[in-house]
């Protein structure tokens, strides 16, 4: 294993040291490893606090900012955060109108949201809680209970995060985060796995030839392995089975993320074969996201995320974000 890291222990705090030093718009806390906006909100308005396993940077914590997340979680490498984590982060950054939690469909993650979300509310705070279950692969994973949250998540936290910047109650805001969780959808393709620092090796072992279609963003099996394609077959398999869920025609935002070791070259080139097939059915790109938004550590591959918007969501993600890794209109 080649990683430019200390040891494998110290991995997260050593990201969460950076990141402090490199955006000035967050604070951490090191001892419970949360991030935070450095300036709060105005009392009298909703926060959102998110957060998992660390290794999809930069989901979750360079997602905290203005128009985006109050707060994030870092658990340990693809480990959810403790519900004591989350519990000091949501009583940190409530400002009297309570706490939405995202959350992505993991067992863990799932588990220990709701824990804390108790504890929260045995001190009289509001929470509610949106799980993101947006990957269309599988029905169940090794790690879920229904479909896996993936990149969803992150339109999620732009979209629902400006709604609450702009002062919108905690009904309207779960609300919101409900429909775009309902509505969003996903799919991967990895080339290679990801190797998790602690263990020193890749999660699994593709041959030169093969690919894993409907991969996890934890290196889960997907539905099977198949033999490499040419680029526009393998955005075939990327859009069809979003076609096949029931994706409606219409506008949508188009999220193409690189899992970790997939260069733009190929992310730009992977996203004209997709948009052309979306077009074909109807699907309008409204906006459209190219880069690493949602990863797994160091695996090749991609995963695209299409959410079917009107002209409410797309103003809201078109309004004012800043954060370590998205911001415009500031």
């Amino acid at each position: 294993m080649k990683k430019l890291i200390s040891a494998p222990e110290t991995v997260v705090a050593d990201a969460l040291r950076g990141l402090a030093l490199a955006h000035p718009g967050v604070r951490v806390d090191h001892e419970r490893r949360i991030v935070y906006r450095a300036e709060p909100k105005d009392y009298g308005t909703v926060a959102l606090v998110s957060g998992g396993g660390s290794g999809h940077e930069p989901l979750h914590t360079g997602y905290v900012g203005f128009g985006m997340l109050d707060a994030a979680v870092a658990g340990e490498v693809f480990t959810s955060p403790t519900p004591d984590q989350i519990h000091a982060a949501t009583i940190a950054v409530e400002r009297g109108a309570g706490v939405l939690h995202i959350v992505k469909n993991y067992t863990g993650d799932v588990m220990n949201f709701e824990m804390a979300a108790e504890l929260a509310q045995a001190a009289r705070i509001d929470v509610r809680a949106v799980v993101v279950a947006d990957d269309v692969a599988v029905a169940d994973s090794l790690y879920t209970a229904g479909r896996r949250g993936t990149g969803t998540t992150v339109l999620l936290e732009k979209i629902v995060g400006a709604a609450a910047e702009q002062g919108h109650d905690l009904d309207t805001v779960h609300a919101l985060a409900a429909r775009i969780a309902a509505s969003g959808r996903s799919m991967g393709i990895a080339l290679s796995g990801a190797t998790v620092p602690a263990a020193g090796s890749p999660t699994f072992e593709l041959a030169d030839d093969e690919i894993e279609w409907g991969v996890g963003i934890h290196g889960e099996p997907g539905r099977e392995r198949q033999p490499l394609a040419p680029m526009p077959e393998l955005a075939e398999r990327l859009v069809g089975p979003l076609v096949a869920d029931a994706l409606p025609a219409g506008d949508a935002i188009v999220m193409l993320s690189g899992l970790g070791a997939t260069p733009l070259i190929e992310l730009y080139g992977m996203l004209a074969e997709v948009a052309a097939l979306l077009e074909a059915v109807g699907v309008r790109l409204a906006r459209v996201v190219v880069g690493e938004t949602i990863t797994a550590l160091d695996m090749a591959g991609c995963l695209l995320t299409v959410l079917p918007v009107d002209a409410e969501l797309l103003a809201y993600w078109d309004a004012p974000v800043e954060t370590p890794a998205m911001r415009w209109g500031r």
